[in-house]
């Protein structure tokens, strides 16, 4: 029950942040208009404004409204499509310049409050000059947001690159020192990830020349997504160790899970849920697990959640050989180290899907949901029955920045990644 009441307390706390920042633009815009001398002027432009208002009303509403506005075309033209995009772009650009103007605004205050209290100011402090640096501050920081999610619209999220990253694992055998993995995660296929952006990540992936492939999770964003149409382009994956893969949220969400391990299976794949495999290469062998999609609020309550994260493969992690997990909430990784399963690999996060550096501070949204954002990580590996190595050893995670999007069709600072991991001995 609690946990029902924090969500709806965020949501509405979320909504009353959509119509203030809305507001706050529709004033604005309004006012504007307002002060055009032109009678027909001001009428053609507050139309057009309350028009625009409507369309991303209507758009927001749409799920609600059994995506009826997404639907629409034009001809050819995919109508709906184009004002669903509009709308999503306006609504995370609109907030970050609303955040930049609010703060130029208050930077201003600050200097005018300082103006009045120097030795020797005029009363009230004014500063036309000042008002006018301000002015022009604040009209470049509120536009910097739009023209960002513009730039990350049409170049950022089909900016493709290739990570290499050497991993140090615990408890690697010499044979398998030098394994070459490749991870794919988040695809998210639909109207801003079509099969042939999939098909040429699937290209780089295979040119890299893995040993073995993974990918995992969230093949989809929701109902109706061509989830067949994806894995057949997954399929297309070439490794000697075979293609393997987990659920991720929005599998289950869609409530296709079972359909992903069928798919899987009747492409030669294999997508791993609560279970393992032994693979072996040049000799030694390696425990391959995967999981669907772990929540974070799992706990030994009743309810939904019966027991901790993991605790389904518990039985299945070997001490005679290392452990790779394949889990696409990063969130698990306490509890893999924890339970000593010495790597595991994630997705999930889409590395924020926008990051800024300030001073030496990486900002993302992705830090409100977990402290494993995007690359690689070590905790202490705590083994069960061997006390004495407790903690000496680490246990690593690497987390994909995606291919995909969600919600807001944008990248700025978090380039989508096809990875390749190089296993090392410690």
């Amino acid at each position: 029950m609690t946990l029902i009441l924090t969500r709806v307390f965020f949501f509405a706390l979320f909504l009353l942040a959509v119509y203030a920042v809305q507001r706050f633009w529709f004033v604005r815009a309004w006012t504007s208009i307002g002060s055009f001398s032109n009678g027909n002027w001001r009428f053609g432009l507050h139309a057009g404004l309350l028009a625009l208002a409507a369309v991303l009303l209507a758009t927001l509403l749409d799920p609600l409204l059994g995506h009826g506005v997404s639907r629409l075309s034009l001809g050819g033209f995919h109508l709906g499509k184009t004002l669903s995009t509009f709308a999503r772009l306006w609504l995370a650009a609109s907030f970050f310049g609303f955040l930049a103007v609010e703060s130029v605004g208050a930077i201003e205050w600050v200097t005018n409050v300082a103006a009045r209290l120097r030795p020797g100011a005029v009363a009230n402090g004014f500063s036309p000059s000042r008002r006018t640096f301000f002015q022009y501050a604040a009209a470049f920081a509120g536009g910097f947001p739009f023209l960002a999610a513009t730039y990350g619209f049409a170049a950022g999220r089909l900016r493709y690159t290739i990570e290499r990253v050497d991993v140090p694992v615990a408890n690697l055998p010499p044979q398998l020192d030098g394994l070459r993995i490749a991870q794919l995660s988040d695809i998210h296929i639909g109207d801003y990830m079509p099969p042939r952006e999939i098909a040429r990540a699937v290209d780089m992936a295979n040119s890299l020349r893995p040993d073995i492939s993974f990918v995992t999770g969230d093949f989809i964003s929701g109902v109706g997504d061509p989830l067949d149409v994806c894995i057949a382009e997954l399929s297309r994956l070439r490794a000697p160790l075979g293609v393997w893969g987990c659920n991720g949220n929005h599998e289950i969400y869609a409530g296709v899970e079972e359909d992903a391990e069928r798919l899987f299976r009747e492409k030669g794949m294999r997508l791993l849920r609560a279970a393992s495999a032994v693979v072996e290469h040049n000799g030694a062998r390696f425990n391959l697990l995967g999981v669907d999609y772990q929540r974070d609020h799992m706990t030994r309550s009743e309810g939904d959640h019966p027991g901790p994260m993991l605790q389904e493969i518990e039985p299945l992690i070997r001490r005679d050989m290392p452990n790779v997990l394949l889990s696409h909430n990063p969130n698990s990784f306490h509890r893999a180290a924890e339970l000593g399963i010495e790597l595991s690999l994630a997705g999930h996060t889409h590395g924020g899907q926008v990051r800024f550096e300030i001073v030496d501070h990486s900002v993302s949204p992705a830090r409100l949901i977990t402290p494993f954002v995007a690359g690689l990580y070590r905790l202490p590996m705590h083994v069960s029955g061997a006390p004495a190595s407790n903690g000496q050893q680490k246990a690593a995670l690497y987390v994909n920045r995606g291919l995909g999007t969600l919600g807001f069709p944008v990248r700025i600072g978090v380039p989508p990644e096809i990875t390749l991991l190089t296993l090392r001995r410690v």
